[in-house]
């Protein structure tokens, strides 16, 4: 089950909603929580809920081990559980998502396990828990019904944002739902909805006809490369946006995991505005207890390139992806020690493009399978394909799109919306007007794409 379904969005969320707003007492509210989330999770296959299962009672188990350790200043039994903990954890996640691709580098072909939905983003979930109460930034969780909601909680399991367990743990207890989150979390749900089906399916379905394409003209790669950049953000973000609107509708908060990336003024700001939870999950679990900044520069390099390649490795078993990373560490690693400087000097509408350019560039190992055949896109970019820089095939394709794309650029930044919420947001009758009628016309714009339109997955639930 996914967000943009009609049966999540007038059976599942509403049947959520209207329980967890019945029932009286935090005990009972988990519950419904608790028994929800599993379902969701089980909807597509039902399988891996005994492996969802098993690392909360897992983890739930060893962070009460580790925290009984620490208080009886067994530090040593306490590191090892912690290491313990996060061998089978990794191990898990390494079964399922690496083991093809690491069979391929030694010529075995064999077909790996299907990738359980979400295992990447729970598994970080419950790493967050063992390394805060290791460390003593969090007391254990006794109370496995809260412990179970936050590995489960359906709006984020599938696909985030990475919720650190210290970011949850207070609203854990006590769930005060009022209006305002009811209304906020509705208005943000649907601007996500209209960002993945109005926006991101679309520009999908333009991509897909793309890439089938035996040969291209240069204009019409550099137009696929930017059908996918735009898609990727859309669908990603509309996700995000749905997820923490659902949130908020239940009485969580959970932080912005995008603020407009494609207005980067760097690649270092562009990675403080794209998926900004995987960043900070990142920064605090592996690239500050390495040393982060606060060491040589050798070691500043060293300890980033291994943040950016255990990046690229997160979002995908294959060489692609690892390439993907290390191609974004190189360019930090050039703003921050070789051109950075230099960089800031120039207009600010040159270094958002640039950095824009650059980021679309690095899609290019996203969508293609294999680095042949990424090379082979890019090669295609400069006129490998003798078909020229346009052709009548680049025509039909920007003629076809073009209000997609002025759409994509248009909300890629802030301003339209600030502009809306500037004429909607207010307490006279024409802007409660306004702001009605609006964001009904969006919902049934949405409901109509979604019944005439075949069902599109969200493109992270792969990774």
């Amino acid at each position: 089950m996914t967000f943009n379904s009609i049966s999540f969005i007038f059976l599942f969320l509403p049947v959520v909603l209207i329980l967890y707003g019945l029932l009286k007492g935090e005990t009972k509210k988990l519950i419904v929580l608790l028994v929800m989330s599993l379902l969701f999770y089980a909807w597509g296959n039902p399988a891996y809920l005994l492996l969802l299962l098993f690392s909360i009672a897992f983890n739930y188990l060893t962070g009460l081990e580790i925290g009984e350790w620490r208080e009886n200043g067994c530090e040593k039994r306490a590191k090892a559980a912690m290491i313990a903990a996060v061998c089978v954890n990794l191990l898990l996640l390494g079964y399922y998502k690496y083991t093809g691709f690491l069979l391929s580098i030694f010529h075995i072909k064999v077909k790996g396990p299907d990738l359980p939905i979400g295992i990447s983003f729970f598994t970080f979930s419950v790493l967050s828990y063992v390394f805060d109460v290791y460390q003593k930034k969090t007391k254990p969780q006794r109370n496995i019904l809260k412990f179970a909601v936050y590995v489960s909680f359906f709006p984020k399991i599938s696909q985030g944002p990475i919720a650190e367990y210290r970011d949850l743990e207070d609203q854990l207890t006590g769930h005060p739902v009022t209006r305002e989150q009811i209304s906020d979390g509705s208005r943000l749900f649907l601007i996500g909805l209209f960002k993945k089906v109005l926006i991101a399916d679309g520009l999908g379905s333009a991509m897909a006809s793309v890439q089938a394409l035996p040969q291209m003209a240069s204009a019409t790669a550099w137009l696929g490369m930017i059908f996918y950049s735009l898609q990727l953000f859309f669908d990603f973000a509309g996700y995000s946006d749905m997820a923490i609107a659902i949130s908020e509708m239940l009485g969580f908060k959970i932080k912005k995991n995008f603020n407009y990336p494609y207005c980067s003024e760097s690649m270092s700001d562009f990675w403080r505005r794209w998926h900004i939870s995987l960043g900070a999950w990142f920064r605090d679990y592996v690239y500050i207890p390495m040393g982060g900044n606060r060491c040589s520069k050798k070691r500043q390099i060293w300890n980033l390139a291994v943040v950016w390649f255990l990046t690229g490795l997160w979002h995908g078993a294959s060489w692609n992806f690892i390439l993907w990373g290390l191609y974004h560490g190189a360019l930090v690693l050039l703003d921050k020690f070789v051109v950075g400087k230099a960089f800031r000097k120039l207009p600010l509408a040159v270094r958002i493009s640039v950095t824009t350019l650059l980021a679309f560039f690095g899609w290019i190992f996203f969508f293609t399978p294999t680095l042949g055949d990424a090379a082979s896109w890019v090669a295609q970019m400069f006129g490998s394909a003798g078909l020229g820089f346009w052709n009548q095939t680049t025509t039909y394709y920007l003629r076809q799109n073009l209000l997609l794309l002025v759409l994509g650029f248009a909300f890629s930044g802030p301003f339209l919306g600030e502009k809306f919420e500037s004429v909607t947001i207010g307490s006279s009758r024409l802007k409660k007007g306004i702001y009605l009628g609006s964001y009904t016309f969006l919902l049934l714009l949405c409901i109509a794409d979604m019944i005439s339109n075949s069902y599109s997955a969200f493109l992270y639930f792969k990774f």
